[in-house]
């Protein structure tokens, strides 16, 4: 009796510690879940958006300037290069940062937030550097080279953390993150503009006022993009991505974009003048565009969770296109404040449209910061030889006719291109993707 009475009184125990397994299995699985759903929304979600536009804000946002720093530089440290030797500037600058997502991607996922800090330090030292600049190989190594890194290694985790935090409404995060460039592109030329051609302060004091206006915006990207999973253990690259040939299209569609959508933005404050406008006037048109940009960037990300992100963003690599054709077409100052609006909208698409479509690529919330960085980093030859080319043309052709032709066709191209890589998917050539 007293053997079956304990057997008896075991039963509860080995039935509780079966529960408590149970119990267990249930909140790894919930916990497992919980990391896999995104949250869609919430103050930490948007406040990560918000830190990476405040990453834009302060890097792209800046690097879209560009065409204003070489009318002023064609005029005074650097008047004796021709704009092509000083568009490799720009174009370099424009490579690094997004082949720099190749590392910054990836660091990203393997280190969360830890990897941003060291950046913003040194892209603030970079800006201070910038204004001690005087020789064309002083500013080629700052402004080109040291720059350009360290933005690669800001926005691609700006990116990947946003990733994470959004799936369904993912392309309308993105595009509010990368708005922050076109904000960015609306106030740092017209700052730079007024101080280098409408104040009494030297080139030196003028950068850095535009280093210490964009310190606090680089500070609370610092405090809010953090990552919400924990990081990967695979290794710093996934060679396996360049077996996806949807992956490999849209590098390939991207590369073309790149290589035409940004003769606007090098060429056309030049290009004004050369038409009679302002030179001050004529900094303020990159303000126009990335004003316009930040509605090219959001309205179309609506409707990209909705109607396909590769959809989106082949139709702006194609409207885009068609713009740039036009630009020779605007004569007077009506006509190119008009023109810029126009483009700044089709060109707003670009940006947050790839990154959009490269974020569907990975199945993993995880890998998508590498998935960016490496994809991105072999597009960004194109913006590396496309605006010196673009330059070289200005100076044999003397006019921007033969600019736009080229530009354009290489733009359009890689819409067509990028809608392409919807026959790769499963929903076809006529899906929603």
């Amino acid at each position: 009796m007293a053997s079956e009475n304990e057997l008896i009184r075991g039963k509860p125990q080995q039935i509780t510690t079966a529960s408590r397994v149970h119990h267990d299995d249930e909140e790894a699985t919930s916990a497992s879940l919980e990391f896999c759903v995104a949250p869609e929304g919430g103050l930490n979600a948007w406040l990560v958006a918000a830190g990476g536009s405040a990453i834009f804000f302060c890097c792209l946002g800046f690097s879209n300037s560009f065409g204003t720093f070489i009318e002023y530089y064609k005029t005074h440290q650097l008047k004796g290069n021709s704009p092509d030797s000083i568009a490799w500037i720009g174009s370099l600058s424009l490579f690094l940062q997004f082949a720099a997502g190749a590392f910054g991607g990836p660091l990203f996922d393997l280190f969360g937030s830890w990897s941003i800090r060291p950046a913003a330090v040194l892209y603030f030292f970079a800006i201070m550097m910038l204004s001690l600049c005087k020789t064309y190989w002083q500013f080629m190594l700052v402004q080109g080279i040291l720059q350009g890194l360290v933005m690669g290694c800001l926005q691609f985790p700006a990116f990947a953390a946003v990733s994470q935090y959004f799936d369904k409404k993912r392309a309308v995060a993105l595009g509010v993150v990368v708005s922050g460039s076109s904000i960015g592109g609306i106030i740092i030329p017209l700052v730079v503009s007024k101080l280098l051609n409408g104040s009494s302060l030297d080139f030196g004091w003028s950068i850095r006022i535009i280093g210490f206006l964009i310190l606090p915006f680089m500070i609370f990207a610092c405090v809010t993009v953090t990552a919400r999973l924990p990081p990967r253990k695979s290794t710093f690259w996934l060679p396996k991505a360049f077996k996806e040939a949807k992956y490999l299209i849209l590098i390939a569609a991207l590369f073309f974009m790149f290589f035409g959508m940004f003769t606007p933005f090098y060429y056309l404050p030049t290009y004004a003048v050369t038409r009679g406008m302002n030179p001050t006037l004529a900094g303020y048109m990159l303000s126009i565009i990335n004003a316009t940009s930040t509605f090219g960037r959001i309205l179309p990300a609506l409707l990209a969770d909705k109607y396909g992100r590769i959809n989106m963003f082949s139709i702006g690599g194609i409207v885009c296109g068609i713009t740039i054709f036009c630009m020779d077409l605007a004569t007077n100052n009506t006509g190119l404040i008009i023109y810029s609006a126009v483009f700044g909208f089709a060109s707003g698409t670009i940006i947050s449209g790839a990154s959009a479509a490269f974020s569907g690529c990975s199945n993993d919330s995880r890998n998508i910061g590498t998935y960016m960085g490496m994809g991105m980093a072999i597009s960004a030859l194109g913006g590396l030889v496309g605006p010196p080319i673009n330059g070289l043309m200005v100076r044999q052709f003397e006019g921007f006719y033969e600019v736009s032709l080229l530009s354009g066709t290489m733009c359009l191209t890689g819409g067509l291109i990028a809608l392409s890589a919807k026959m790769f998917t499963p929903e076809g050539l006529w899906g929603m993707v």
